[in-house]
Formats: C-alpha cells, sequence, structure tokens
C-alpha cells in the first residue's frame, strides 16, 4: 500500500511540476514587443519623465507628478512598453500620470498585488483610475473598487460592478477581432448603468498599443496618431469629470 501511495503521491508530483514548467515557459514564448519607433518617441520627449520600476513603468509629466492618475494593466503576452506611446498624450497634454504595471509571467491573472503596489510609485497623485486592455481589462474590473475610476481598452468586466457606484469608461474597436464590439455588449450588465461605452471606428484589439498586428485580430484601419488623440481626448475629459 506504501508503494502505491507514494507512486500515486510522485505522479501527481510530477504531473503537476510539469504543469507549472509548461505555463512558465508559455507565459514567456511568443510576448509581443514594443515597436522601437513608437517607443523611442516617447523615450526622446521631454514632457515625460520615464521610471523603469521593477513592478511598473512610470510616465510622469516634467513639471511633476499628475493629480489624476491612471493604472493601467497590458494585455495577456504583450510588452508594457508597447502602451507607452498611445498613453503618452495623457502625460503631455492632461498632464496626467501614467503607470504601466508589468504583470507576473506577462499575465494579469497571475498578478495578485493590490491596486497599492502601483499608486504607491506615484504618492504626490490623489485621484486614481484603473484601466486596462484585454485581459489588463478584466483585471482592472477586479481592482476597481479600491480606485476612483474605471476604464476599459477593448475589453470587459467578468465581475459585477452594476452596483459600484463607479465611474467608468469602455472604448471599443470597431474592428476589434477579440474583443468585439458585441462581446463588450453583452457583458453590458455588469457595469453602471451611467457607465459611458465608445466606439472608435476603424480601430482593432491591436490599436490600443504598438505592437504590431495581433492573431485573430480585425485589420486596423485608423493611423496610430488618429487612435493615440482619440484615447487623449476620452481619457482625458473623463479624467477631467473623475477629478
Amino acid at each position: 500500500m506504501r508503494r502505491i501511495l507514494a507512486w500515486v503521491f510522485g505522479s501527481v508530483g510530477a504531473v503537476l511540476l510539469a504543469a507549472v514548467v509548461g505555463i512558465l515557459i508559455w507565459s514567456q514564448v511568443g510576448v509581443m514587443g514594443a515597436e522601437p519607433e513608437a517607443l523611442a518617441a516617447v523615450r526622446a520627449d521631454p514632457g515625460i519623465v520615464l521610471t523603469d520600476d521593477s513592478a511598473a513603468i512610470v510616465l510622469s509629466p516634467a513639471a511633476g507628478a499628475g493629480e489624476t492618475g491612471l493604472v493601467y494593466i497590458p494585455g495577456a503576452k504583450v510588452d508594457p512598453w508597447a502602451y507607452a506611446s498611445k498613453l503618452s498624450g495623457l502625460v503631455t497634454e492632461r498632464g496626467m500620470t501614467v503607470v504601466i504595471t508589468k504583470p507576473w509571467l506577462n499575465l494579469a491573472f497571475f498578478d495578485l498585488r493590490g491596486l497599492d503596489s502601483f499608486t504607491g510609485l506615484s504618492p504626490d497623485t490623489a485621484t486614481w483610475i484603473v484601466g486596462g486592455h484585454s485581459l489588463g481589462g478584466v483585471r482592472a474590473c477586479q481592482l476597481a473598487t479600491d480606485a476612483d475610476a474605471l476604464a476599459l481598452f477593448g475589453s470587459y468586466c467578468a465581475n459585477d460592478l452594476s452596483a459600484s457606484g463607479l465611474p467608468v469608461l469602455s472604448i471599443a474597436g470597431s474592428e476589434d477581432g477579440l474583443s468585439t464590439p458585441e462581446k463588450i455588449a453583452d457583458a453590458r450588465d455588469q457595469l453602471p448603468a451611467d457607465a459611458e461605452l465608445i466606439e472608435i471606428p476603424g480601430a482593432g484589439h491591436s490599436s490600443f498599443g504598438d505592437y504590431g498586428l495581433q492573431p485573430g485580430d480585425g485589420t486596423p484601419t485608423i493611423p496610430d496618431a488618429d487612435m493615440r488623440a482619440d484615447i487623449t481626448s476620452l481619457v482625458g475629459d473623463f479624467a477631467a469629470s473623475v477629478g
């Protein structure tokens, strides 16, 4: 009997170990990297102070920390730096601080850190919006009750926030082949009744970052500069209403 039990436990342990190793390898393979030109422009912008922390990338206005900040959680297996350019206008034009998290294993679901792990990187910022792209938005919904507002980028909630009273902005892309406008509409009941849902014409799933075309996505038709301007305008106005 002891030999049988030892064999059973040993087999189960081997399977679990193989599963863990498999997840670790999978999480590091096929990570979608930031496009060099877009990132270089952010690094060279004198209006942005970049801080590369182990927990997150912090983009602050050169004049000092913004009164309102955005904690932004990347999509699955997307390099956090790939979002810096699309969010840069919030820093230079709207005076916001943007904190782009670095999810554990490149997957937001594995990241168990609380919101304060990221808001603490800009202690002088008083009002915080939590948001994210794709799977990062799903994780942002789980952290939303610790923030002042929620912003979704090609994403939707899997938990019920309908009675939370939180200000919510949800931005979709008309050409998104992954978080389709239909999927976002189907999850509408998870958000407060006054949540603002906006669809950007010509935007795909990958339009929210700068990491190239994503498998399964539609074909974006909106230029990157226009997408950046739309994000700056929509999120900037939303932040002003929250602040």
